[in-house]
């Protein structure tokens, strides 16, 4: 396991993509703040069964149950928005529909991270990061 990478979000994304390609139930990554805010989003809108936070030094382990054993992912395709050499930005109004409301992303804003739903409800734009379906 890395202890360093580029684009975390990236790294985690990756991950969930290619355990739910391979048909694997839980991945391991290097903690953040930032990925621990990414997964409970996920989780919170049942795209992940769940996740825990494992202390560690230098730097803690998150642990992500994507399904349980013996069913499917419901992921379907989950991509990462914007990248390092290219931020994506929108205002409330912009905020892109995923599969006409079946998908969802996840933005970046000023009150945290939330979905694009939850952003345009609440008048907020800012950095989308993630897309899932």
């Amino acid at each position: 396991m890395s202890l360093q990478s580029t684009d975390q979000i990236a790294d985690l994304i990756t991950r969930i993509r290619n355990a739910v390609m391979v048909g694997k139930n839980e991945i391991l990554v290097p903690t953040s703040k930032l990925k621990t805010g990414v997964v409970e989003v996920l989780k919170n809108n049942g795209y992940v069964t769940g996740y825990e936070v494992i202390a560690g030094e230098p730097r803690g382990t998150l642990k992500v149950t994507i399904n349980e054993p013996g069913m499917n992912a419901k992921i379907n395709e989950i991509s990462k928005v914007s990248k390092p050499g290219r931020r994506v930005y929108s205002s409330a109004d912009d905020i892109p529909t995923i599969k006409s409301g079946r998908g969802m992303v996840i933005v970046s804003t000023s009150k945290g991270l939330m979905t694009g739903r939850e952003a345009k409800k609440n008048r907020l734009g800012g950095e989308i990061l993630v897309k899932v379906w």
